[in-house]
């Protein structure tokens, strides 16, 4: 009698039909759990982007410092936090279970978010953010691993697409937030912004009751093949020759993107409230009188990059399926390449906010659903969430650097006009997406292939 066969295959067929069909409702349970995790972390993030500017103004008034440089030296330290948390909890996501993981890392970023509120002084400020920082770095990748690990392969590109695509909702809320604060006048608009970010924490429950591990994990958990400690699958992740290489892989790609967003895109808030400060000066408003005008159209830029940042990941997400992952990374780093010099050297006029913006969000977000898509289909169950995490946020490194070396040369342009240095900063560092493209030839391509075991 023949033996059989009970390896599983190296490629999948994909489903004829659309990808949602193959998803059972525990299927999209999970799904939306991990998505609403997400779209909250995202709606935190986007709260601050948007107080930062003046969250520094007020924090720093009457001491002589430059708010722009403070601005990038905030995010530095928000993004040190990003990159630590991401890394010590997606290892811990391999150790203890993604579910488990997930609701501390919600908890966490929910609860300093709301500390934000009490802050007094510039380092207060900026120490709520890196505790933030830390939960929120965690999400990511122990969310993807759990959807990953969970939806039918052939629906995988498709369910993950569409949870990074839903991370722009939570990005358009914060919009919201900001606009209706800046239309109400709220006095000390930005500090009831980081209240509002504090709610998530009720997604707890649901999570808790709810969700449980994958069968993958659970299978990985039950042969043993889980590391020892948290230190060890970071060892694992990198004495394994084709796991070191993916990690590699998916440092660079990851860098280019995150850098390029974290770098440039999320200051096209400062750039916009600058040009129509400039625009404004003229008319002599009361403080109050234009912080609001300068709320309400930060929040408006916003809103407007999410609504490109939705149509590019879910265009990506497509055409991941259908030309590969590859092929779409590179149409992706130089589609946002050409956009972030266009938004940053075009824009003169806060009105251009309705084209020039959303066009940069489509090319830059879009390519975040591609990491949700490729991150976890580098690496085996395992290391799956380790191995994502430090792709996805070992880049916030690269990109806190770079917002420090920015601060310092802010205040080095100190005599020069705001907006030119915002130009400057921002035109250069988009250079860093065309870096994405030299990793591409040494990746692999997963299109049409079950994660690895």
């Amino acid at each position: 009698m023949a033996e059989l066969n009970l390896e599983p295959p190296a490629k999948i067929d994909l489903h004829p039909g659309p990808w949602y069909r193959e998803m059972t409702a525990h299927c999209w349970f999970v799904l939306i759990v991990a998505a609403m995790a997400w779209l909250f972390d995202c709606l935190d993030q986007h709260l601050f982007n948007q107080a930062r500017r003046p969250a520094m103004e007020e924090l720093l008034s009457g001491t002589g410092a430059n708010a722009t440089a403070y601005g990038y030296y905030v995010t530095g330290i928000f993004l040190l936090g990003w990159g630590t948390g991401g890394i010590f909890f997606g290892a811990l996501g391999d150790k203890i279970g993604r579910a488990k993981t997930l609701i501390v890392c919600i908890l966490l970023y929910s609860v300093c978010t709301g500390l934000i509120f009490f802050s007094h002084a510039f380092w207060d400020f900026a120490v709520f953010q890196l505790m933030t920082g830390l939960g929120i770095g965690g999400v990511f990748a122990v969310g993807v691993a759990l959807v990953a690990e969970t939806v039918p392969s052939s629906a995988r590109a498709g369910a993950l697409g569409l949870l990074q695509a839903l991370s722009t909702v939570g990005n358009a809320l914060a919009a919201v937030i900001g606009y209706a604060f800046g239309l109400l006048a709220v006095p000390h608009a930005w500090r009831w912004m980081f209240v509002v970010g504090a709610l998530p924490a009720a997604m707890v429950v649901l999570v808790q009751r709810k969700v449980h591990e994958p069968e993958l994990w659970l299978k990985a958990k039950a042969e043993g093949k889980l590391a020892g400690s948290l230190l060890g699958s970071l060892g694992k992740l990198f004495s394994d020759p084709r796991w070191r290489k993916n990690a590699i892989i998916g440092l660079v790609l990851g860098c280019a993107g995150i850098v390029g967003f974290w770098g440039v895109g999320v200051f096209s808030n400062d750039l916009v409230r600058t040009v129509l400060k400039d625009s404004l000066a003229s008319k002599h408003l009361e403080p109050a009188d234009l912080d609001s005008q300068l709320t309400t159209w930060v929040a408006i830029n916003l809103f407007m990059m999410q609504i490109g940042g939705f149509t590019g990941m879910m265009l990506y997400a497509r055409l991941a399926r259908v030309l590969g992952r590859k092929p779409t990374f590179a149409i992706a780093f130089v589609l946002a390449f050409l956009a972030t010099v266009l938004e940053f050297q075009g824009m003169t006029s806060h009105y251009q906010v309705f084209w020039l913006t959303p066009i940069m969000g489509f090319c830059q977000l879009g390519i975040f659903a591609l990491y949700a898509i490729y991150f976890p289909e580098l690496f085996p169950t395992s290391l799956r969430a380790t191995g994502t995490s430090f792709c996805y946020n070992f880049g916030r490194f690269v990109a806190a650097a770079g917002a420090f070396i920015q601060g310092y040369y802010a205040l080095s342009q100190a005599s020069s006009k705001p907006v030119d240095t915002l130009r400057s900063i921002g035109t250069w560092t988009a250079l860093v997406y065309l870096v994405g493209i030299l990793a591409l030839p040494f990746a692999p391509e997963t299109k049409g292939k079950l994660l690895p075991e």
